[in-house]
């Protein structure tokens, strides 16, 4: 049998810690660890929090709906307001799973914890400031001590980025351009989102001019420009092949994709895609209420007040979607999401690559994205990085998840668990008879 690297050879006790293990997405994601936990021989875990009443009551419910016997699993309480919890929690992992919420609040202190303790770190923010700040700040720190920080390892952005390099791999010839769009699927009792994903939303919205400001800081070469170039679409258009109306998807898959398309550029010496990213909304009448929302929601999250108004009654700005209980039981078992990418580019006999002659579909699929796709692609992410380290560039730094795991069994693992990559169609180019 082989051992795991999880094992604690290097004296470290856990292999995998979970930290925010009591909040609504971490009790998630220590379910799922908890089911494919036998998969991975000689693995030891921990979960941390705050409170130990609350992380044993998540222990004895993961039981409880796994099946599993969590009797070894261990239990540390860690603050981040509190800098030596933080310490010796990451002096004890290897691998830490950060599940604690808006990053923006809580995030930096616990990359600081992990760079300083020498624990590789996940987490799943969707937060375009901090990721590209902590990659700012941090990048450095981390190859110093040989650290992996990786964020946005759920539903944003592992289907994006890993899904950019599925189509890449599956492509017959030179990708050039890829679009991908999602599309949410519930059931009766239609689907929901917790609080802290609101509120994270809130303070993108309110901060985003630092964005700006934040790239410029970064000293990076201009990626070569290719054509054809791939066209912006509007805030708001209708996709004649889906038949629905979209808009720009407004996480943060397209600044992920292309931080890993950068580092597969200026380190593998991989042609750079280009990429854009949407969302399918459905008719005209879901297109206008979205708007409605979306204009409300924007104006009041640039004022204090509005943040306030906005944190205060999450049901009343957000439709009823989002809430501090999140969604039931039934509305997780009854979502899915799906992931389309539409990629375009040149036959390897092309002549002219100026003229894309082929095309190819490819698609993720999976279930409910933020609470039961997001902890099966944290987990899996996390176990790839003590499972597979000569698949890993060969130092530590701050990594967006294809920059990472764009040569590792990550796919291969999140199909066997869920979440489905596939090819839908490929369109070449007829081949010419030989005379």
């Amino acid at each position: 049998m082989v051992t795991s690297s999880a094992s604690s050879s290097d004296g470290r006790a856990f292999g995998v810690i979970v930290f925010g293990a009591s909040g609504f997405t971490g009790q998630f994601v220590v379910q799922e660890l908890a089911r494919v936990s036998d998969e991975e021989p000689g693995l030891t875990w921990a979960i941390a929090g705050r409170n130990q009443d609350k992380l044993q009551a998540v222990l004895k419910e993961a039981e409880k709906v796994t099946g599993k016997d969590l009797k070894d699993v261990g239990v540390l309480i860690a603050n981040v307001n509190d800098h030596q919890s933080m310490d010796n929690m990451c002096a004890q992992g290897k691998v830490l799973l950060n599940c604690v919420g808006p990053y923006r609040f809580y995030g930096e202190q616990v990359v600081r914890a992990c760079v300083e303790n020498g624990c590789h770190h996940v987490d799943i923010s969707g937060e375009p400031q901090f990721l590209e700040g902590i990659h700012l700040n941090y990048d450095a720190k981390a190859k110093e001590s040989n650290v992996i920080i990786v964020g946005s390892c759920g539903f944003d952005s592992i289907p994006a980025d890993m899904g950019v390099v599925f189509t890449k791999k599956k492509f017959p010839g030179i990708l050039n351009t890829v679009e991908s769009f999602v599309a949410l699927q519930s059931g009766p009792e239609g689907s929901a989102g917790h609080f802290t994903t609101y509120q994270s939303a809130i303070h993108g919205i309110a901060h985003s001019d630092e964005l700006p400001k934040l790239r410029k800081k970064f000293d990076w070469k201009p990626l070569p420009k290719y054509t054809p170039k791939l066209e912006k679409r509007g805030a708001v258009f209708y996709n004649e092949e889906s038949k629905k109306w979209c808009v720009v998807f407004p996480g943060s898959d397209a600044s992920v994709v292309r931080r890993s398309q950068r580092f597969m550029y200026e380190n593998n010496d991989e042609r750079p895609v280009q990429y854009g990213a949407y969302a399918e909304v459905g008719g005209l009448l879901t297109l206008m209420v979205l708007l409605i929302f979306g204009i409300v929601f924007a104006f009041l999250a640039k004022f204090n007040f509005g943040r306030k108004l906005l944190e205060k009654y999450p049901k009343l700005f957000s439709g009823g979607f989002f809430s501090h209980e999140g969604p039931s039981k039934k509305q997780r078992d009854a979502s899915t999401f799906s992931l389309t990418f539409h990629g375009k580019g040149f036959s390897e006999s092309a002549k002219d690559q100026t003229k894309q002659d082929v095309s190819i579909v490819t698609k993720v699929s999976g279930p409910e994205p933020g609470y039961v796709s997001t902890p099966i692609a944290m987990v899996q992410a996390g176990l790839v990085i003590l499972n597979e380290k000569d698949k890993l560039p060969h130092s530590g730094g701050v990594f967006a998840p294809a920059a990472l795991f764009s040569r590792t069994s990550l796919i291969e693992r999140l199909d066997k668990h869920g979440m489905m990559f596939s090819v839908v169609e490929t369109i070449e180019p007829p081949k010419e008879k030989e005379t």
